[in-house]
């Protein structure tokens, strides 16, 4: 079983999902493929400003209230009132791409770059910041700024090809998850999991091939085979 993961490190609903791709990403028999969209591209300019604190604020608060993940007092008063700090989500994609050549998760890489923002209040749009990300989860920081400089270009195709991929399937925003198994994709719908990880994983878990048991298994003496 695949589950293609449409997503954006600035996209809040997308961190109150984090504990359900994890807890499916550590079935065995399942495997999670990215795919990120790029909602704010960094030549847009974009900044923190008093009005994206009113914006995001509402959203934010029901998203904690579903989905039972923490935001930080030091997001809330500190990166929300820190105007013109920058937004963009195609360097924090360019880092979790990055992140998987050097053997890092890529979900792991965006969970980690999640918690900097939504709890710690960092700013996921400078270097600096995702550096210091990538060598806690164990990359040497002078590789992992040669592959994000690398990245940087795939990021952009990436997200093209994101883009192509969510028309095709008619996915209109993130998260966005399809479960392909048995040659089938399905939409699965998030909403109504948030905040039930371990309820999610039971349920992807039955749908996976069971396991031979011993007694069912082929048996083979030197006469015969049953």
């Amino acid at each position: 079983m695949k589950l293609h993961y449409f997503y954006d490190p600035l996209c809040g609903w997308c961190y109150g999902a984090s504990p359900l791709l994890q807890a499916a990403a550590a079935l065995p028999g399942v495997s999670v493929e990215m795919h990120a969209g790029g909602m704010i591209d960094e030549e847009e300019g974009r900044v923190i400003t008093a009005d994206w604190r009113a914006y995001v604020m509402p959203h934010d608060k029901r998203i904690a209230q579903m989905s039972g993940q923490p935001f930080g007092d030091a997001y809330y008063d500190g990166l929300l009132n820190d105007i013109g700090a920058p937004l963009a989500s195609n360097l924090p994609i360019a880092a979790v791409l990055a992140a998987d050549t050097l053997g890092i998760l890529p979900l792991a890489m965006l969970a980690r770059i999640q918690r900097a923002h939504y709890q710690e209040g960092r700013r996921i749009a400078e270097f600096s910041v995702l550096s210091e990300l990538a060598t806690e989860l164990g990359a040497d920081a002078a590789s992992f700024r040669t592959a994000w400089q690398s990245a940087r270009d795939e990021a952009e195709t990436h997200i093209d090809d994101t883009r192509r991929q969510m028309g095709r399937l008619g996915l209109r925003g993130f998260p966005s998850v399809v479960l392909e198994q048995d040659g089938k994709l399905e939409r699965l719908e998030l909403s109504g999991w948030l905040g039930k990880p371990a309820q999610l994983a039971a349920a992807l878990a039955e749908r996976l091939p069971k396991a031979e048991s011993v007694d069912d298994a082929l048996f083979c003496t030197p006469d015969s085979c049953r």
